[in-house]
């Protein structure tokens, strides 16, 4: 019994003990436990993998390709984790001055007329301007008369980002012999709501993807199936590891795959093309 007594007894002094070191800990500042296994290293302080140099000279062809990516597929929903979104990276980045965002819409006055040429820059708050939930709100006069309808701006929900469109050239380097994709825009899509009527995909803006690359390089891409990928957005985009489906490929009437095929032919035109580009690499190896 006494030594149980001078064991309570002592019950206290080592509780002051312990909150008198906690709290010199807190003032003197403290080393943060390791949250996990083992300790992971920082996306903060990745770098790119720069592209080889292309000399004009060494390119033998040459085709332009615009692909759209939905983030609702099974592949592509890691581009959409709210742990670390691809519409995030881009916004934050464009907030903090560190991107420039382009107006998508044409301007043939500057040779841009289709818009994606990177030709009118936008603001931070225009760009986001665009990517809120807009919708058509008519407009009526003093006697209830409508006069006309604009373009009312929402609330930007992270979650209705489930597009984006990029635009690569697909070139054959000769002196390398590699044929190979160099993405050169990226476009998140937005659908405006007007009543009555079915409204397609628009690019919110543009970014030019080789300035984005290493602000890409600095955020991780989130996997459902591995924690430890190691993997960020530009390792994703260099590495090919998304699904996509072509919408327009380079031609001389400027077509895009939905001005002459419809429905289900969209899909399959889309593969067509595909599979062109690659028998071109193929038929370069056939002797």
């Amino acid at each position: 019994m006494a030594a149980f007594a001078q064991n309570t007894s002592m019950a206290p002094d080592n509780n002051a003990a312990n909150t008198a070191h906690a709290a010199d800990s807190i003032a003197k500042g403290y080393d943060r436990p390791i949250d996990g296994a083992y300790e992971k290293s920082s996306f903060v302080a990745h770098t790119v993998t720069p592209y080889h140099h292309l000399r004009e000279a060494d390119v033998v062809f040459a085709k332009r390709v615009w692909r759209e990516i939905d983030v609702r597929e099974k592949m592509n929903q890691y581009l959409a984790s709210p742990k670390s979104r691809l519409i995030d990276a881009l916004l934050s980045a464009i907030d903090a001055g560190e991107l420039t965002a382009y107006d998508p819409t044409p301007n043939p006055a500057k040779n841009d007329p289709n818009g994606d040429s990177f030709s009118t820059p936008m603001t931070g708050a225009q760009a986001r301007a665009r990517m809120a939930d807009s919708a058509v709100v008519d407009q009526f006069d003093a006697e209830g008369n409508k006069i006309g309808s604009r373009l009312q701006a929402g609330e930007f929900n992270a979650d209705s980002v489930v597009k984006f469109r990029i635009k690569e050239d697909w070139v054959f380097d000769r002196q390398r012999s590699v044929f190979e994709p160099r993405i050169i825009g990226i476009a998140p899509l937005i659908k405006f709501n007007v009543e009555g009527l079915e409204m397609d995909y628009q690019p919110a803006f543009w970014v030019y993807f080789p300035e984005a690359r290493q602000v890409l390089a600095t955020k991780e891409a989130i996997s459902r199936n591995n924690d430890a990928t190691g993997l960020s957005f530009d390792d994703v985009f260099l590495k090919r590891l998304f699904s996509s489906y072509i919408v327009k490929v380079s031609n001389d009437k400027d077509e895009r795959i939905k001005d002459y095929a419809q429905g289900i032919d969209k899909l399959y035109e889309s593969e067509r093309v595909k599979k062109s580009l690659m028998d071109w690499e193929l038929s370069l190896w056939q002797y």
